[in-house]
C-alpha cells in the first residue's frame, strides 16, 4: 500500500502551500517595497519549479534535458520581452 501513496505529490502540495504563506506574509507584514518584491519573485520562481517538477513530471521522461532547456529558453525569452517592453515604454528608448 505504501507504494500506491503519492508521497512526492503530497510533499509538493505542502511545500506549495508553505511558499504561498510566505508570499502572503508580504501583505500582512509591513515590509519595504524592495524586500517584498524580492520575496515575491523568489517564491514565485521556486513555486514554478515545484509545479514543473512535481506536478507536471518534467524530469520523468527520457528527454529530460530537452524539457529543461526549452523551459530555460522560455524564461529567457519572457525576461527579454519584459525588459524590451520596459525599455520602449517606460525608459523612452523607442527609436
Amino acid at each position: 500500500m505504501k507504494e500506491l501513496f503519492p508521497l512526492k505529490q503530497v510533499n509538493g502540495y505542502i511545500f506549495s502551500l508553505l511558499l504561498t504563506v510566505i508570499a502572503l506574509s508580504v501583505y500582512f507584514f509591513d515590509m519595504s517595497l524592495a524586500m517584498g518584491l524580492t520575496i515575491l519573485v523568489v517564491t514565485a520562481f521556486i513555486q514554478a519549479g515545484v509545479q514543473l517538477v512535481v506536478f507536471m513530471h518534467a524530469g520523468e521522461s527520457e528527454d529530460r534535458a530537452g524539457i529543461y532547456i526549452h523551459t530555460i529558453f522560455g524564461v529567457v525569452v519572457a525576461i527579454l520581452t519584459i525588459l524590451g517592453s520596459l525599455l520602449a515604454m517606460i525608459w523612452g528608448y523607442m527609436y
